[in-house]
């Protein structure tokens, strides 16, 4: 699982002969990201190398590192903040604040399915409205200033409604 066909192909024995070591590119490569995230989570305290070579400067990780790696990636595609995964992945998160920092994201999602859901709704009755205007079948017809006008009331249909109020209430 931890090698990906031939992909991982470099390997460094330590000195012991029993370590397998994975080099700072093939540990970016199994996981399709820059080695410059993966020093940036090095510089970050997340995680840090088994081993640098001191001569080659050449940065190892140990297959229990991938599993850090993974859980590191996973965090981060659910919204953590690299501090937040620091604090995790050191231990100095309790689980109570973990707890709290999960619902606090699962919220921060739920909130954007509500916002993509209204946006959803808005295409589809945005797309209602010009299917069954009169006026949109010519619309390379019209005006600069008539397509403007069009499009105000085919996209924004409520603010126009509110506009046309508030110009009556002036203007009266």
């Amino acid at each position: 699982m931890l090698r990906k066909n031939e992909e991982i192909h470099e390997e460094k024995q330590i000195e012991d002969g029993e370590a397998v070591l994975l080099k700072i590119g093939e540990v970016a490569d199994f996981f399709q990201i820059s080695v410059k995230a993966v020093r940036i989570y090095e510089k970050k305290g997340i995680i840090t190398p088994a081993y640098i070579d001191p001569e080659s400067g050449y940065r190892y990780y140990t297959p229990d590192q991938l599993h850090q790696m993974a859980a590191l990636l996973e965090l981060k595609a659910l919204g953590f903040s690299l501090d937040e995964i620091k604090d995790v992945m050191v231990g100095e998160s309790s689980k109570e604040a973990l707890y709290k920092a999960m619902e606090e994201k699962r919220r921060n999602w739920e909130n954007l399915a509500i916002m993509a859901q209204s946006k959803m709704d808005a295409i589809e009755s945005i797309s209602e409205r010009l299917v069954t205007s009169k006026e949109a079948e010519k619309l390379r017809e019209l005006t600069e200033e008539e397509r403007a006008w069009l499009l105000v009331k085919l996209v924004c249909v409520e603010n126009v409604q509110v506009q046309s109020t508030i110009n009556e209430a002036i203007w009266l």
